[in-house]
């Protein structure tokens, strides 16, 4: 006589043989998935499909992994000629920054199938320092740091200089934060005390950098003057564990921030250093001399920066 648990087994393994080959066709039947523009995915399935069932937009449900109860509402599903390739045109302008979970029901015999489509993290994190670097520059988009950077953007090697110490500090200081924010203050419930850490790590940085530099390159650290002091509660340093910390960054992506938010800052003074060293031999009315012009110019090359928005490489 079969036992109970002889039965379970082969009823079990029945039901594998059965469904296996369904498993199959389902996980081989998408073979490539990518974002196109801001609201358009673009599917290629392994073989040609049937087309009506394809094009029918009630056969879709598409959402971000993080949000799965909010439904994105197609428009339209359209299928190439040879059957392969599908285009889904949304309404809205899709987050491409965010994992999308799509699942298409009776396509090739298969009831769902339910696939990811995301971009390359490399993609995702070269994205992170582009757009730290300008197309969210700290500067001209967010006016962080204006005191420092009036101060010393007269000189192109002291701009340079402090643009390097602003990049040195910020990547330093972003690892560390990123280290006690995840370790310590997540675990022991510290968040309320962010700020003061933050502002603890930065000034340790900031005086191993003054250390340093008092030693290797005196007359650079002496053209900082008070400007290397105010680094240490700089909006623009902190901006960067703050951000890390709302965003949920992990380590590469935190390295990739401070390192764009500092390139930013270092083009940032170059470029108007680049410009002050040029208006010291214009012909410049003595009431927008000094600071009123240097505002002026700043603002240009704030507007110059909004023809980076919405700027996506990957």
């Amino acid at each position: 006589m079969m036992t109970l648990a002889k039965t379970r087994y082969i009823v079990l393994a029945s039901l594998f043989f059965l469904l296996a080959p369904i498993f199959a066709r389902a996980e081989g039947l998408i073979a490539g998935q990518s974002f196109k523009g801001n609201n358009e995915i673009v599917v290629t399935f392994s073989g040609p499909v049937d087309r009506t069932a394809a094009e029918e937009i009630k056969n879709y449900t598409v959402y971000e992994e993080p949000d799965p109860d909010i439904r994105l509402v197609l428009k339209s599903a359209t299928l190439a000629e040879d059957g392969k390739h599908l285009i889904l045109h949304f309404v809205e302008p899709l987050n491409t920054a965010i994992p999308h979970a799509v699942t298409i029901k009776g396509l090739a015999g298969i009831e769902k199938t339910t696939f990811k489509v995301s971009k390359s993290y490399l993609g995702y994190l070269f994205g992170i320092l582009i757009s730290a670097l300008l197309i969210n520059n700290f500067v001209f988009t967010k006016y962080l740091g204006l005191c420092v950077f009036f101060g010393t953007s007269k000189k192109k090697d002291t701009a340079k200089g402090m643009g390097v110490v602003f990049t040195l500090v910020m990547v330093a200081s972003a690892l560390m934060s990123w280290f006690f924010y995840n370790f310590i203050l997540i675990p022991f419930n510290l968040n309320f005390l962010q700020i003061v850490i933050f502002i603890g790590l930065v000034s340790l940085t900031v005086q191993a950098v003054d250390t340093v530099l008092r030693k290797v390159n005196p007359i650079l650290f002496n053209s900082f003057g008070v400007y290397l002091v105010l680094v240490i509660a700089n909006c623009v340093i902190i901006a960067v564990p703050l951000i890390l910390a709302n965003s949920n960054y992990n380590v590469f992506e935190t390295f990739m921030l401070a390192l764009g938010a500092g390139g930013g800052f270092l083009l940032a003074l170059y470029l108007m250093s680049s410009v002050s060293e040029r208006m010291q031999l214009a012909n410049i009315p003595p009431t927008f001399k000094g600071l009123p012009i240097a505002f002026i110019v700043a603002g240009q090359f704030a507007m110059a920066f909004l023809g980076f928005s919405g700027l996506q490489l990957f």
